[in-house]
């Protein structure tokens, strides 16, 4: 088995939706053990307390890069907020097709707003409108594809910030904002199939 930074983003993910289905399950002590885990991933997205939440984030293993390690611990939190993860969506995978979701569902111009800011945040500001942007799509039940994320955030708030790759995920996300979405949500729907890697 390959132990690329993309197989190790893939296990993390994997392992945050065995949390999340975890939580629903009607075992007791799973649900307890996942809000357990759910509540020290929230502490990723707390300046100084990141540390308590690296014991779940890196159970299952760690990226080397000290960079991306941070960027687990963010997206560990960000899930923790919202853990609906959008599994294998037909088409468009980006947080910028999850906000085109809840515009087409919200019809406010307000979204937009929201796209255009995350879209000129740097590397400093974008974690905090991260975090605003899933409580809002959180609070209207529109999935986030958690995988695509953790990769679009590593380029974005890695090395290569201000590089061709991290315009390209802009670009992506803002493409894909007004791309056709289905109104399904992965419950809806039994052609979301959970990936198996």
């Amino acid at each position: 088995m390959s132990d690329s930074p993309r197989d190790r983003r893939r296990v993390y993910v994997k392992h945050l939706r065995g949390l999340e289905k975890a939580l629903r399950s009607e075992n007791r002590s799973a649900a307890t053990e996942a809000r357990r885990s759910l509540a020290h991933l929230r502490y990723g997205l707390v300046e100084g307390k990141q540390h308590q939440a690296s014991v779940v984030a890196f159970r299952r293993g760690q990226p080397q890069d000290s960079e991306e390690k941070k960027v687990w611990l963010l997206l560990g939190g960000l899930f923790a907020l919202h853990p609906l993860n959008w599994a294998n969506p037909p088409g468009p995978r980006s947080l910028g097709s999850s906000l085109g979701r809840l515009q087409k569902k919200l019809g406010s111009s307000r979204v937009e707003r929201r796209l255009s800011a995350l879209l000129a945040m740097d590397r400093d500001s974008l974690p905090h409108h991260l975090r605003q942007t899933v409580r809002l799509l959180s609070s209207h039940d529109v999935p986030v594809h958690y995988e695509q994320l953790l990769d679009d955030l590593v380029v974005l708030l890695g090395r290569n910030h201000r590089g061709d790759l991290a315009s390209d995920v802009r670009l992506r996300w803002a493409s894909e904002y007004s791309m056709p979405v289905s109104a399904e949500t992965p419950q809806d729907s039994p052609d979301f199939p959970e990936t198996t890697e």
